[in-house]
């Protein structure tokens, strides 16, 4: 099989440091999570902005910091930034986009609820409405586009791989555009093997997807992934704890389990340099 391509969540916008104490906040600290999971073996790092009280953020005076730690820990890493908000003005969400020109960045392939449920509690701690009309979903590609920054098309479910089609149709979706298979988030498909399965089954032929998988379920969606051919995404904005039940204390544990659990399945972990040529990514900015 082609060698693994390993990506780290560094930080998500929905949890905190009661969640998780080891979840990084400032500039300084997401460049110094991002070097560890590079030196673990990730060639791709996924960056949600956050205030220093861990607030979600959308300056792009953080982002232009947070892209200043990185490079400077982490000269060649795949840098992929998060569009996805719900309620933020499409033109902020791309803000950083357009300015920074990053090498990747997350595009979000439709509309769902996007919840999250407490069984304990018998409530919602959150719960809205993930608006990516087609409309929408030509905005963001455009911009991207004009970046030269590749799309990673962000799946929640089935109808989210097929949205692909006319966008792709259209010419709006470059050739090395990556299919995210996203599952365990309430609203879109459930982690389970058999719709893995499914999902893989909908991917184009010789297209890069990758699993990211919320919460413990990710080891075993990681699993399956590399049996079929495929790439996985780790870190501390998907799932705190490590295969041992223990919670992680970097994002730099996650990928050295990611790399472990690769290894096992006989995968070999493609470096940076690979992951670019593999990807059709050239260095950006």
């Amino acid at each position: 099989m082609k060698k693994l391509i390993l990506s780290a969540a560094l930080t998500g916008a929905a949890t905190n440091r009661s969640h998780c104490p080891y979840i990084p906040y400032t500039p300084k600290e997401l460049g110094e999570e991002a070097k560890r999971a590079v030196d673990a073996g990730a060639s791709i790092v996924h960056i949600h902005a956050r205030e220093d009280d861990g607030t979600p953020s959308w300056r792009l005076e953080v982002f232009e910091q947070i892209h200043e730690e990185v490079r400077k820990r982490c000269p060649h890493v795949i840098i992929n930034y998060s569009t996805g908000a719900i309620g933020i003005p499409n033109e902020e969400r791309i803000k950083h986009i357009k300015a920074l020109q990053p090498d990747m960045a997350a595009f979000n392939m439709g509309s769902m609820n996007y919840a999250i449920y407490s069984k304990k509690a018998k409530m919602f701690y959150w719960n809205g409405v993930f608006e990516n009309s087609f409309s929408t979903m030509q905005f963001f590609v455009e911009a991207m586009k004009e970046a030269g920054t590749t799309p990673e098309m962000e799946c929640f479910d089935t109808g989210h791989i097929r949205n692909a089609e006319p966008l792709r149709d259209m010419g709006k979706i470059p050739d090395n555009a990556c299919y995210s298979l996203v599952m365990g988030v309430l609203g879109g498909i459930a982690a389970t093997p058999q719709n893995l399965m499914h999902q893989i089954s909908q991917v184009p032929k010789d297209a890069f997807w990758q699993v990211i998988a919320i919460s413990r379920k990710q080891w075993q969606m990681a699993a399956i992934a590399c049996t079929m051919g495929g790439n996985f995404r780790v870190g501390l904005e998907d799932n705190f704890y490590l295969p041992n039940n223990e919670m992680a204390k970097s994002n730099g544990e996650c990928v050295e389990w990611g790399v472990k659990l690769a290894n096992m399945m006989g995968r070999e972990i493609a470096s940076i340099e690979e992951t670019r040529k593999m990807l059709k990514i050239p260095q950006n900015t």
